[in-house]
């Protein structure tokens, strides 16, 4: 079997809707939606000025059978590039998920990058049963597990409010001296330096594991270049901030993002204090503000998944107390190459 692997051109409509198809078909998981066509888009066709995105096809006799899209970071993490490799169901098992992997390291060691990184959903102990192939497939390949994450889902239906009135009123005791400010989208620039620094303390302060990151480079550029992003892509995101009264700066944030498609999905983001202003409890207090301001504006919203190191025995402790329950197992493997 000839198996031809061709780097995709954005500009190529009937290239573009092989590659779209092939996304859509090829799920990690099924409770999860398909990626919207806008976000597709704007991944290969919005240029940014941190990161780069490349992308493959794979075809068998001219039919499209397999796609690699492939991250390159340009302001840090210069030896790493993100794979993601999708082989539709039908077309498993006769080697078109290795030639992929072939021609994404040799991409990688083209551009001078060192490290291949991944990841992969896995069935946890008594929990729903996940396809196996991509985590048989890294096996395969070589690939190492550096960080393991929980994937934890909301399910608005069950929230209890009160709980959360309860909760809220005993956490803003805590917090004098701090209020609470929210948006719908892009950062207003007068607050971009700060969320700057606290999305730039994200690969420090959080567990990473043996998963080779560095901090990443984030000024208030950056953060309106995501912002200029999230809008190519059609993400909506909502916002909610405590600022101390006293210095003026944000130093505690959380962030919920929904794609163009669907209205009743959405993903809980970055969560972050300062460290000079923790032990306030300003991360359950974001965190609860911004579910409550996001469902404000989402009334279709059911249900919200975010992902936690496994052993960010702190942050699950507050995304359980909200109602997140966990649902299955994601690996984060690379591979030095």
């Amino acid at each position: 079997m000839d198996i031809t692997i061709t780097p995709l051109d954005p500009a190529d409509e009937a290239a573009f809707e092989q590659a779209y198809q092939i996304r859509r078909s090829a799920p990690f998981v099924p409770d999860m939606p398909p990626t919207p066509r806008q976000w597709f888009e704007a991944l290969l066709r919005h240029q940014r000025h941190s990161v780069r995105f490349e992308a493959a096809l794979a075809s068998v006799d001219g039919i499209p059978v397999g796609l690699t899209a492939m991250e390159f970071p340009l302001l840090d993490n210069l030896d790493n590039v993100g794979v993601d490799i999708q082989v539709p169901p039908g077309h498993r098992r006769r080697g078109i998920g290795r030639a992929l992997y072939a021609y994404a390291v040799r991409r990688a060691r083209e551009t001078g990058r060192t490290r291949i990184m991944g990841h992969s959903a896995d069935t946890m102990p008594g929990g729903v049963a996940r396809d196996p192939a991509s985590t048989a497939f890294a096996h395969a390949v070589g690939v190492k597990s550096a960080l393991v994450e929980v994937r934890r889902r909301l399910d608005i239906d069950t929230v209890d409010q009160p709980a959360l009135d309860a909760m809220l009123a005993e956490n803003w005791r805590r917090a004098p001296g701090y209020e609470l400010l929210t948006w719908v989208g892009p950062c207003p620039e007068e607050y971009r330096a700060d969320l700057a620094y606290l999305d730039g303390r994200m690969v420090t302060d959080s567990p990473m594991g043996d998963l080779e990151w560095e901090p990443e480079k984030v000024d208030a550029d950056r953060i309106h270049e995501v912002d200029l992003a999230r809008k190519a892509a059609g993400t909506r995101s909502y916002h909610t901030v405590t600022r101390h009264l006293d210095s003026g700066r944000i130093v505690a944030w959380s962030n919920i993002t929904r794609q163009a498609e669907p209205d009743w999905h959405a993903y809980q983001q970055i969560t972050i204090v300062d460290p000079d202003h923790r032990g306030h409890r300003l991360g359950t207090i974001v965190k609860i503000e911004n579910l409550r301001f996001t469902l404000r504006h989402e009334p279709a919203l059911r249900v919200i998944d975010t992902w936690n190191a496994d052993s960010n025995q702190h942050m699950i402790a507050i995304n359980e107390a909200l109602g997140f329950r966990a649902v299955d197992i994601w690996q984060n493997w690379q591979q030095t190459i």
